[in-house]
């Protein structure tokens, strides 16, 4: 599979954003927050992704996009973590709690930690239904 993050993985539709914020769960690695919602079984699931940094929080445009870029950057590099449990189709946000800016190597490493409570609810919640 390619490490990539293009127009196919990235959750766009308002309508399934709402639902996620509604339904969905949470996990917090601070300063990053995933918040997801499992769909359907699928043969070929796929995981939609989305990023986001408050404006409240950062309210500087530039540093906003840069951090936004930076978060695509580490998803993209650890998108193979989140998929390795995943058995049906999921939406997911990825949402930045912190004031200031951080580095690419803390959001790399909180990142990965996030992959991996995300697959161990994954996988907590698939052994529930067998």
């Amino acid at each position: 599979m390619k490490n990539t993050y293009g127009k196919k993985d990235k959750l766009k539709s308002k309508k399934s954003i709402e639902e996620l914020f509604i339904c969905g769960r949470t996990i917090t690695s601070y300063p990053l927050r995933l918040v997801f919602l499992e769909g359907e079984k699928s043969l070929h699931p796929k995981l939609l992704t989305g990023v986001s940094v408050p404006k409240k929080k950062v309210p500087r445009a530039v540093d906003r996009n840069r951090i936004k870029r930076l978060m695509r950057e580490s998803f993209r590099l650890r998108k193979t973590f989140f998929l390795e449990e995943l058995t049906s189709d999921c939406n997911a946000m990825i949402i930045f709690l912190n004031k200031k800016e951080v580095s690419l190597d803390l959001l790399n490493t909180k990142m990965k930690k996030l992959a991996l409570e995300f697959r161990a609810s994954i996988k907590e919640k698939n052994n529930e239904k067998h």
